[in-house]
């Protein structure tokens, strides 16, 4: 029997930020920017808004991201927070636990844990974090130790996580390819792909994940939060003209020379190659650019097809008035906002 498709205001949406750093600006003015428009999606009513690890990045903030979470968590109200995601290998379980369990007795019931694998940077940052060289192979035996470390039970272990144990924070689990789709399953964990940055492996992964999930504790059935970018904007012209900021920004990574987030152009012809124009638009396949009717439209295909639970919205927009209406279009459009 054929699965009943999803409709838009069926499922939840959320945030995933990086306080991008804009070329001219500040990280001040990133957290700024990174405050407001968490206190405007809250009152649209996004479900959560998550912050990602990453390091030596000019244009990207939120490399102390527990640090971050705390701030956006303290100035909004009711909006889960959380992390999109904390690499896991990059530090100690332990640690992981005392700050996420502070956190989460700071704002109780607000609190999630996104867990990747990735270094979230180069391998000279890698090694400037003491990474574990073994690069995240034992990443399984990571995640059951700090699982260990929340349990209502850990206050029986010599090594306790003080807040942390007994608390109940949300863990999900975090890819880009099959590795943890695979894991999160067997786990019977949520799982988020970052379909906003390897969308060609989208599909393939989400059918690991369905295959594999072992219901458990957390969850009786599969949940899945795709990662997708969105430009929306009160024309398919202007929506394009501020996506091209994320794509310099990309192009940046793609030639290992990463940048702050840069003003748009009006073309990006003369910047970019025929093949890193190729390579960019492999990799953001399931980016979603127009105005408010293509949006809808475009955000109903992915969600034909992928079946998603929730989507998570990234816009690495310039312009923050730009960015904030971006986000307000989604909200009506989805029937989020009222």
């Amino acid at each position: 029997m054929q699965q009943e498709q999803k409709k838009l205001n069926e499922i939840s949406y959320s945030v995933l930020d990086l306080a991008a750093i804009l070329e001219g600006g500040t990280p001040t003015q990133a957290f700024q920017n990174t405050l407001s428009l968490a206190q405007h999606a809250e009152q649209w009513g996004y479900n959560r808004y998550w912050l990602a690890e990453h390091h030596s990045m000019p244009g990207i903030g939120s490399s102390a991201t527990s640090v971050v979470i705390g701030y956006v968590a303290g100035g909004t109200k009711t909006m889960r927070v959380g992390s999109g995601g904390i690499m896991l290998p990059n530090h100690s379980p332990l640690v992981i636990a005392e700050q996420f369990g502070t956190l989460e007795a700071m704002y109780p019931g607000r609190i999630d844990l996104g867990l990747g694998r990735a270094p979230g940077s180069d391998h000279f940052t890698a090694a400037a974090l003491h990474r574990d060289p073994r690069n995240g192979q034992d990443f399984p035996q990571q995640v059951e130790q700090l699982m260990n470390y929340l349990d209502k039970d850990s206050k029986n272990n010599r090594v306790r996580a003080i807040p942390g144990e007994g608390q109940e924070i949300p863990i999900w689990l975090l890819g880009s390819s099959g590795y943890s789709a695979t894991l999160a399953g067997k786990m019977g964990l949520p799982f988020s792909f970052a379909s906003h940055f390897s969308a060609e492996n989208t599909l393939a992964a989400l059918s690991l994940y369905r295959e594999n999930f072992q219901p458990s504790d957390v969850l009786d059935k599969p949940y899945v939060m795709l990662g997708v970018n969105v430009y929306a904007a009160e024309s398919t012209m202007a929506a394009e003209f501020l996506a091209t900021s994320h794509q310099q920004q990309f192009l940046g990574l793609i030639r290992n020379k990463p940048t702050k987030l840069m003003p748009p152009v009006d073309t990006m012809e003369g910047i970019w190659t025929e093949q890193e124009k190729l390579a960019l638009t492999k990799k953001s396949k399931s980016s979603i650019t127009g105005d408010p009717g293509e949006v809808k439209e475009k955000l109903q295909a992915f969600l034909d097809d992928t079946q998603a639970d929730e989507l998570i919205v990234n816009s690495m927009i310039y312009d923050q008035k730009a960015r904030l209406r971006s986000y307000e279009i989604v909200a009506e459009v989805t029937g989020m906002k009222k």
